[in-house]
Formats: structure tokens, sequence, C-alpha cells
């Protein structure tokens, strides 16, 4: 797993207190060829609050005494204690709006600003996972906007930090990945108990993704069994 990496490789996880997040820091801690993995959410040291934009800043520069060749970036909200995703135009409010893009797309858009520049200058990848339900292309049941919405335009993100990356860092790839449906907290209201698999499975996958991109490949959206999907 991860034999494109190079030998000794670090990787960065953020939302590794989340149920994929800590898959992705259990696995690539139990990878002899992986020199280190650092877990960043909100209570970890240094930690990471995408409603505090100075946090993510200062994580980066604290952790920015070497090169990365792998960040993940597991956070993200489709739901909370205080609301559910919404089904109907009638059901959109601006609190849920802001609070589910703060989480989706302005936190992971200062990720790319802050730890872009940490990526190694040989091989490295930084992928996001985002959600098929993001894609325009594939929306034909409706619903779920904020979360829809959210997706979306971090995919966009991901696209438009590619093109820029690419012509100084020619050796790096940024990735949007759909994880699929995982048994989590998250997936839990919608049966993810009965129709998700286990979040090490889904995290081996995207490991596998990722291992097979190239630099001509950055700025792609795809699934968890590598399948391209339509923005």
């Amino acid at each position: 797993m991860l034999n494109s990496l190079p030998k000794q490789f670090n990787a960065l996880v953020i939302g590794a207190s989340g149920t994929i997040g800590a898959a992705f820091v259990d696995l690539l801690g139990n990878l002899p060829h992986c020199a280190s993995v650092h877990g960043l959410h909100r209570h970890s040291t240094p930690h990471i609050d995408f409603a505090d934009e100075s946090s993510v800043a200062e994580a980066a520069r604290l952790l920015g005494d070497r090169p990365y060749h792998l960040i993940i970036n597991a956070a993200g909200l489709l739901h909370n204690d205080v609301f559910m995703p919404e089904k109907r135009l009638a059901d959109l409010n601006c609190g849920q709006m802001q609070a589910t893009f703060q989480a989706n797309t302005f936190g992971p858009a200062l990720v790319m600003r802050h730890f872009v520049p940490l990526l190694a200058s040989e091989r490295a990848i930084m992928a996001m996972l985002s959600a098929k339900v993001g894609s325009i292309g594939d929306n034909r049941l409706g619903g779920w906007y904020s979360y829809r919405a959210s997706k979306t335009a971090l995919n966009m993100l991901v696209k438009t930090a590619a093109i820029e990356v690419a012509r100084s860092q020619k050796n790096s790839v940024l990735v949007a990945l759909h994880p699929g449906t995982v048994s989590s907290r998250l997936s839990q209201p919608f049966r993810g108990d009965s129709i998700g698999r286990a979040a090490q499975d889904a995290a081996a996958d995207m490991l596998h993704v990722i291992d097979q991109l190239t630099p001509a490949d950055s700025g792609c959206f795809r699934s968890y069994n590598g399948a391209q999907l339509p923005w």
C-alpha cells in the first residue's frame, strides 16, 4: 500500500477524530515505510478548528519542520445535534448553510492555502474527502441542499488549486475523493450501519486510489473504487 510514495514518507490527517480520519491514521501508522503520521483535530496538539482561521495557519506553521508526502482532509459535516440535511427548499436557513460550508468548503480551502506549501517536492498528494452527492451531473434525487452545494464548491476549489499548484509543484497531486457510505455517526441516521462498510475498508480503498494517481490526474474527482465521477 502506497508503494508509489518515497520510503519513510510523512503523512498528515486532518479530521483525525472522526471515524474515517481515525481509520486513515491507524492504517498509515501501521505501514513500515511511513516515517510519521500526524492526526489533527479540534483537540489535538497543535489543534485545528475550521471556525478559527488562525488555527489552520498556526498548525501549518508548527508542522512545517518537514515535507509531507500525503495530506488527507477527512473533516466534514452532514448533520449535527441542531439540524439534519434539508429535504425541501422550505427547510433552507442561513445558519445551517453557513455551518455546512464552513466545515466542508471554507475550512478545506484554508487547508489548501496553508498546507500546500508543506507538500514535498518529490511525489506528494493532497486528498480532500468530498462526496458523490456533490456531483451536479449525478444529482437525480435532489434534497440535501447545503451538503450537496458545499461539496460541489469544494470540488471546484480542488480543481482550481490543482491548476495553480501544477505550475510550481509538478510532482504534486490534488484530488477530491468520494469515500462511499461508511458505517459512522455521520451515516447512522441514513441506515449507515446496515448499508455502509467499515471505515478501515473505506480508508484502504481510498489509499489504493491515491497510490495510482499521477500528476496528470491532479484536480480530478474520484470514487473510492477509482472511478472518475462527473462534475
